[in-house]
């Protein structure tokens, strides 16, 4: 397949750019400066030149308390961006994965979300991706919307590596214990997203690694696998003077893609030690 891939250079961008090319697609990758989804026209017209089979449009601006302070900003990349590539991509009758977030969701239900839930978004971040997948869905017929979780790789901030770098730096750290969600290892998105782009079962997708647990727990194992002597200390997220408030239960219920392709992903504490295996086997020149 012909692939685009918008955000080629952020965290899942990366990672599905080399999975991309391994897997002998063709790969045409869009990001700042040289592509701008905020202009639309170009975008557009852009899309037209490139005729993909399929856009992979991650794209996205995904800093939730910067969302929160330049709701301006925000609603012109996850929006109107967004609208914009789904406007080419049905223009040109090609599909559409649109990478979305479990910050749709208000948090306060008491089992995973489905992919038919209601989502009900508390922060401006969460609203202006929704308002994304209400563009998508109202202007692209062959579309799959897949939203995700708690991101983690080698290719973009991460609470993985700020964990790591704190308890190198402090002999005590204090972390959110009353946030749930599902770590996923950018990694293990790639195969299902190329696996879901060439389907016809078009739809909602949630795709998270196996399994739940709060941010505290997350860093406990984070410091259990490192080995680094660093107290963790559970905190409740008033504490943390966060501008953007965030679901307090955002686990996802990979319903979809179990039910069309029969699959899960591993859980994450898997996901969890092959990222950090890898970390060292980097440092250490293996």
């Amino acid at each position: 397949m012909r692939c685009l891939v918008t955000g080629v250079r952020g965290l899942l961008g990366s990672e599905l750019r080399a999975y991309l090319k391994q897997a002998g697609e063709e790969l045409i990758g869009w990001d700042l400066p040289e592509n701008d989804i905020t202009d639309i026209e170009r975008c557009i017209n852009g899309i037209h030149q490139v005729k993909p089979d399929v856009i992979f449009h991650l794209a996205a601006w995904t800093d939730v308390d910067g969302c929160e302070d330049n709701p301006a900003q925000a609603t012109m990349v996850n929006f109107q961006g967004t609208w914009a590539v789904a406007l080419g991509a049905a223009e040109i009758g090609c599909k559409l994965v649109y990478l979305s977030t479990d910050y749709v969701f208000d948090g306060r239900a008491e089992k995973p979300y489905r992919e038919n839930d209601q989502p009900n978004p508390l922060s401006v971040y969460g609203r202006t991706k929704f308002m994304g997948e209400q563009a998508v869905i109202k202007n692209c017929p062959r579309r799959f919307i897949v939203r995700t979780s708690w991101l983690f790789g080698r290719y973009g901030r991460n609470f993985v590596d700020a964990i790591r770098q704190k308890a190198e730096r402090e002999s005590r750290i204090e972390v959110v214990s009353d946030q749930t969600g599902s770590p996923t290892y950018a990694r293990d998105l790639c195969e299902p997203l190329l696996t879901i782009a060439g389907s016809e079962h078009y739809g909602i997708y949630h795709l998270t690694n196996s399994g739940q647990c709060s941010w505290f727990e997350f860093a406990c194992e984070i410091i259990r696998l490192t080995g680094v002597r660093c107290e963790v200390a559970p905190i409740d997220s008033g504490s943390c003077g966060r501008r953007a408030p965030r679901p307090k239960f955002s686990v996802l219920e990979n319903h979809a893609y179990r039910r069309w392709f029969g699959r899960v992903l591993r859980p994450w504490q898997e996901a969890l030690r092959s990222y950090l295996d890898e970390l060292s086997a980097t440092k250490t020149g293996g």
